[in-house]
């Protein structure tokens, strides 16, 4: 029998009884959990609406749509983090009442958000059962005790992890583990997942599908918030998709396809997602560039470069370049253009942005910029020559999380705003201003923390920081990481533009499809050598996999 205290009305003697008669037959039969009708509302606007949904024990529902479509919101009511404003869910059939955290985990709904709370100086253990009453006696813990009982939890998972080291020590996907593990441990029958392969590799991914495909196998329900579509198809059986707040449809996965969800999530079609690539009218080094379509945003910074001949226009080579990874790669960047680059986790893709930044040191070659040697292992030097690197954790690298959009975009860009040492707050409001609108960024105000942003005005705040300083060369690693579809296309035609201006741009990304829509050319680096320079044009997901996966030359 479920917990009284979080039943509706816990007074009410017929909602006790018919949990008291739903036997174990009738409960396989009954959704695990039924939405009816929820609605949150902030103010004046209406941020989820009359949302109805089930889930069957057993199975995994994908929840999609773009940021700001409800999805955070709908499970934060679900995981009692936030309490609904009309509606009600119903667990086995039977109507209950979450207003908190616990009520949900006495249900046994569980949220595991995409920044995992562990605390990293603790152990597996010590996190697993944080909060809960641990073993031992006479006001002690049995530290013995206690690792046998987190073993027995990781066990269920099919995992051996380190049980006396910090879990700030373990890999990703070992923290993921713990988590999880965690939640088996409060004995979980709902899980909710939000984005929990962003920060896994390819391989780690694998590992956590297999435990999650295991998981539903012993009747754990599942809702799984990704935007990769592609590991929904593979890993799914329900699509719901969420757009303004509201439900536009719940399919088997089997009925669907990805443009038929991405046309849900934002209302056109996925070929609309990527802007037209630049094609060469003319020949040789008078050829122009040509998009199809003049920029829809003439006030986006621009290289002050001509568009005439920029195709042919080297600004950046790297020739044999060499780092902890990366070894004797030679690349060119050219004005006007956008060079992708593919590759497997430990290929040398970030490795290659991170040198040409000046974040790390290269044990060898050469980086030229206008045919001028640049000194390697220096940020500042990159940065005043024209270089600037967008990196691929935003939150950790790229922002000051408890700082204002106003803020953020200025910490980039104090020389430009200060006179005799000291910052105008007028251009400082100026420039936030401009970055806002170019961007089309969604904020409250200025002032607003970018902690309280979506993932994908995040990254807009970080791209307008380094955008104000009109970059020669702009690097991207994983541009568009944990961003809903919609974002993904604005910040497509941003790079694009900026491209069109004159901008040389490298994007790392490990999703192969964006590298092929957006990219002109891609190389492709296995084992930090490269394995292959092709037209984007002309090449194809199975080509691009091949030579990540063949012996380089």
């Amino acid at each position: 029998m479920l917990p009284t205290d979080v039943s509706e009305r816990a007074d009410s003697p017929a909602l006790l009884d018919s949990s008291e008669l739903l036997d174990s037959s009738e409960r396989t039969v009954l959704p695990l959990l039924s939405i009816r009708g929820l609605s949150k509302v902030y103010g004046s606007a209406t941020v989820v609406d009359d949302i109805h949904l089930s889930i069957p024990h057993g199975t995994i529902h994908a929840l999609l749509g773009e940021n700001g479509a409800g999805k955070s919101t709908l499970i934060r009511m679900l995981a009692g983090v936030i309490p609904a404003d009309a509606g009600h869910i119903e667990v086995d059939g039977v109507r209950r009442r979450v207003r908190t955290i616990k009520d949900a985990q006495k249900l046994g709904i569980v949220a595991l958000p995409q920044e995992l709370t562990l605390v990293p100086t603790l152990s597996a253990p010590e996190n697993i059962f944080l909060g809960q009453k641990q073993p031992g006696s006479f006001g002690l813990v049995s530290r013995r005790g206690l690792e046998q009982d987190a073993a027995v939890q990781l066990a269920r998972l099919g995992q051996r992890i380190p049980l006396r080291v910090p879990v700030g020590e373990l890999s990703a996907v070992q923290q993921t583990m713990v988590a999880l593990a965690r939640a088996l441990a409060r004995d979980a029958r709902l899980l909710i997942l939000d984005e929990p392969t962003a920060a896994l590799t390819a391989s780690e991914t694998e590992q956590l599908f297999a435990v999650l495909h295991s998981l539903r196998a012993t009747g754990t329900s599942i809702i799984y918030v990704s935007h990769r579509l592609d590991e929904v198809f593979r890993l799914a059986d329900t699509v719901t998709v969420l757009r303004n707040g509201s439900r536009v449809w719940t399919k088997p996965v089997g009925e669907t396809h990805t443009d038929d969800v991405v046309a849900a999530m934002i209302g056109r079609a996925q070929n609309d997602v990527f802007p037209a690539r630049a094609t060469l009218v003319g020949t040789g080094a008078a050829g122009i560039v040509s998009t199809g379509a003049e920029s829809s945003n003439p006030g986006l910074p621009s290289a002050g470069l001509p568009r005439a001949g920029l195709s042919d226009s080297a600004i950046l080579r790297v020739d044999a370049l060499c780092g902890h990874r990366l070894q004797g790669v030679s690349l060119t960047a050219s004005a006007g253009r956008i060079l992708g680059i593919a590759g497997l986790a430990g290929s040398g893709r970030s490795e290659l942005l991170r040198l040409i930044a000046g974040d790390e040191r290269m044990r060898g070659g050469t980086i030229l910029l206008d045919g001028k040697p640049l000194a390697g292992g220096s940020v500042t030097r990159a940065m005043a020559s024209g270089i600037s690197l967008v990196p691929e954790e935003r939150r950790r690298q790229g922002l000051v999380m408890t700082a204002s959009i106003r803020s953020n975009i200025a910490l980039a860009n104090l020389t430009a705003l200060s006179r005799f040492g000291i910052a105008s707050r007028q251009r400082e409001r100026v420039m936030a201003e401009r970055g806002v609108a170019q961007l089309q960024i969604t904020a409250a105000s200025l002032s607003q923390t970018v902690d309280e942003l979506s993932g994908g005005n995040q990254q807009k705040v970080v791209l307008a920081k380094y955008l104000e300083r009109k970059p020669r060369v702009l690097l991207l690693d994983e541009p568009t990481r944990g961003i809903d579809v919609g974002t993904k296309a604005e910040i497509y035609a941003v790079i694009r533009r900026l491209a069109d201006a004159g901008v040389a741009v490298i994007v790392v990304s490990s999703e192969i499809p964006e590298l092929l829509g957006l990219a002109d050319e891609i190389a492709v680096l296995r084992e930090g050598r490269l394995s292959a320079v092709l037209p984007a044009a002309d090449a194809d997901e199975a080509t691009i996999l091949h030579h990540c996966y063949r012996k380089a030359d």
